[in-house]
């Protein structure tokens, strides 16, 4: 299984993922309220753009998706 593929609670089975771009990572910080978005990823199956942890294959709850790029 290549490195970057995690499992993605929205699909339900194992996506590929990528880490977020810097302006992605300045989105979720104002989303969350969080210092530190270092450790998330986001879901590359058409459609889902759901954020995952490392480890934490749900850490928000509802889910936060990354919205397209304008």
């Amino acid at each position: 299984m290549p490195r970057n593929m995690m499992f993605c609670y929205t699909c339900d089975s194992d996506e590929l993922h990528r880490p977020l771009t810097a302006l992605e990572k300045t989105w979720l910080k104002e989303r969350t309220s969080r210092k530190n978005v270092e450790g998330f990823f986001m879901c590359k199956a058409p459609d889902c753009r759901n954020v995952r942890a490392g480890f934490n294959k749900r850490p928000f709850d509802p889910v936060i998706r990354v919205p397209l790029p304008e």
